[in-house]
């Protein structure tokens, strides 16, 4: 017999081979969570600002740091992200993303607002979730002095990130006090109802694992997932009425354990009248344009994403030179 061909992309077969499989428990955590910690901070370019902000928190609570990136050649309002960093919902820091964001900033001429939202177990639903909800009502309350068009502010995020941002799409459509123009969704953590699944061969699965996702979700949701009925809100993939949110892309792996309830997701907001753009990335597993981010597979998705993003914040011809100088 023929071995199996390899099921992953040709630019992403060694990194498979050497990431580690670890499933995240409570005392993995607390190391992965020292380490985040001691991660240097990327410098700042010169061409663009990055700056640490406070803002208002939800309901009078303790304020939201948000990492904001701004290009410094930029003159006159400009479009605007909100963006939401991953870790499953129980990791992560806006500094890990700090070259995504600084790309974004410099290559489309936006502000990027990331956020520090609090993380599970310790601040389960809905603190993350509020967190990022009180992130997005000050960057519309702020558009006028933060120089930003009200009317074109995206929100977006990876993994959990993802999932964050299409639960924000879907609570900013309810409570209507602000609504975001798109939702970028690269590959998000949207159904807990996964981890129910005994059909799933993780063989192939790199970066997350179904293990990882159970422990992720047990600790977002405070309870253990899957079960007949969860929070409004909580579990964006839940949702039965997906009609009047923003437009949205979505992208991920064929090799990620989110692959399919994403597909799913996009389908349903299809169905329900969003636009909906899909991008399926051959072999890729979850999160391998981070961990490759060299590789020509990974340079490429993110260029797919921010063309997106493009698209959507520059929706008219020549827009793209607005408020560019130089």
């Amino acid at each position: 017999m023929k071995p199996a061909a390899n099921p992953f992309h040709p630019d992403l077969q060694r990194a498979a081979r050497l990431i580690p499989k670890v499933t995240v428990t409570r005392p993995v955590l607390a190391v992965m969570r020292f380490l985040t910690r001691l991660q240097p901070t990327p410098r700042a370019p010169e061409d663009v600002a990055v700056e640490d902000v406070r803002v208002p928190g939800p309901s009078g609570g303790q304020p939201v740091r948000v990492r904001t990136y701004r290009p410094r050649r930029v003159r006159g309002r400009t479009p605007a992200l909100l963006w939401i960093h991953g870790g499953g919902y129980i990791l992560g820091r806006p500094e890990m993303d700090d070259l995504l964001c600084v790309e974004f900033a410099r290559e489309l001429g936006i502000l990027v607002a990331s956020v520090d939202y609090r993380l599970a177990p310790e601040h389960p639903f809905p603190a993350p979730l509020e967190d990022c909800y009180a992130a997005l009502r000050w960057l519309f309350a702020q558009a006028g002095a933060l120089g930003v068009l009200p009317e074109r502010i995206a929100i977006g995020g990876a993994s959990a990130g993802g999932g964050l941002t299409a639960a924000l799409a879907q609570l900013a459509h309810d409570r209507e006090e602000v609504r975001p123009a798109f939702q970028l969704l690269v590959y998000p953590m949207l159904d807990d109802r996964t981890t129910t699944r005994t059909d799933i061969d993780g063989t192939n699965h790199r970066g997350w694992n179904q293990g990882s996702n159970v422990f992720g979700w047990r600790s977002y949701l405070g309870r253990e997932p899957g079960g007949a009925q969860v929070p409004a809100h909580a579990v964006p993939a839940r949702r039965e009425d997906l009609s009047g949110l923003p437009p949205a892309w979505l992208g991920v792996g064929t090799c990620d354990l989110f692959h399919d309830e994403d597909l799913a997701y996009a389908r349903r907001l299809q169905a329900a009248g969003v636009p909906c753009d899909v991008t399926v990335v051959p072999g890729a597993f979850h999160g391998f344009d981070v961990i490759t981010r060299g590789a020509g597979v990974a340079r490429e998705f993110r260029g797919v994403y921010t063309a997106a993003l493009r698209r959507a914040l520059f929706p008219a011809p020549g827009v793209t030179e607005l408020a560019k100088s130089g």
